[in-house]
């Protein structure tokens, strides 16, 4: 297990360094600067700016002095909110998109299993038929589409739900339903497949010959081992919840993480971009890494360490 992490964790490092590389080229790539935006800033005080921000020093030395930063997790001053740091807007959005995420992987999760369980176990039938019409739309309309209509349903017609803003828990429903919505379908066309599979292996038959109850044939036995496909798919489940939010908390005006980027992109904020960039790829990575380990341990054929590994 020790070797396995160690390998794991020399893997994300490496994957570190070449996305803070590519960001910050992509970054200088850019057409313009950071202060090409503003209006009409006299060329002595744009020079200011970028000799303030170390603009006009050499591009390696400027590569290599944010490569040091990005280690000690320092990505400077923000380039539009005077005063602020990029790890104070970080820490400041952060609970916001993590809540929102959180909300959204319950959803897909919980909702997806249980659709492709019943789906699975009422094959052919009724059951299976509205289950798989649910993925089908969660999968073919986009969650900016979703967002608008549940907005235009029960925000404006049935003013049930707020229609904008983080202030509640009343306020998180709908954003964290639209970001839900097509990994829950994925999860359930998934998790249907897996269990009509499962439920017709040989253990499953040899169980019910055995007169065990088919209730407990199908959530001790088969449920466990049906659901290890939806495990494997956390994942990218996180990888599309997060990156899904970027537009999601534009909608609803939510001041998350997401949002943050999308402004700083806008902004030509590229201290901002880099950092948040830089982030998401930190989370994407270890939430990965702890999707492998918990594979593992629900699936005892797994092995992660040692020659043996599979």
């Amino acid at each position: 297990m020790a070797r396995y992490l160690l390998k794991r964790i020399g893997f994300i490092l490496i994957s570190l360094f070449f996305i803070i590389s590519i960001t910050f080229i992509l970054m200088k790539a850019a057409p313009g600067g950071p202060f090409a935006s503003e209006r009409k800033l006299p060329p002595a005080i744009e020079q200011q700016m970028n000799e303030a921000y170390g603009l006009n020093d050499p591009i390696y030395k400027q590569y290599a002095d944010y490569l040091i930063n990005a280690v000690k997790f320092d990505f400077g001053p923000s380039f539009k909110y005077t005063g602020q740091e990029v790890t104070d807007i970080i820490s400041r959005s952060l609970p916001y998109s993590l809540i929102l995420g959180l909300e959204a992987i319950f959803l897909a999760l919980s909702i997806g299993v249980l659709l492709g369980v019943i789906a699975a176990l009422n094959h052919n039938k009724f059951g299976d038929y509205i289950a798989m019409v649910i993925a089908v739309l969660g999968i073919s309309v986009p969650s900016f589409i979703m967002a608008t209509i549940l907005q235009y349903i029960f925000a404006i017609k049935l003013q049930a739900l707020p229609v904008a803003r983080f202030e509640s828990f009343a306020h998180t429903i709908l954003p964290a339903v639209a970001l839900a919505t097509t990994p829950l379908a994925f999860i359930a066309r998934l998790m249907r497949s897996s269990m009509l599979e499962v439920l017709h292996a040989d253990y499953i038959k040899t169980a019910k010959s055995k007169g065990l109850n088919d209730r407990v044939v199908t959530y001790r036995h088969a449920l466990r081992n049906a659901i290890m496909p939806v495990v494997s798919y956390l994942g990218p489940l996180v990888v599309g919840i997060l990156t899904g939010s970027f537009i999601i908390e534009k909608i609803f005006g939510i001041p998350g993480l997401g949002n943050e980027f999308v402004v700083s992109v806008t902004n030509r904020d590229y201290t901002v971009i880099m950092g948040t960039t830089v982030f998401f790829s930190v989370l994407l990575l270890v939430s990965i890494l702890v999707v492998d380990l918990i594979y593992g341990f629900i699936d005892p054929r797994i092995k992660l360490s040692g020659k043996g590994s599979k």
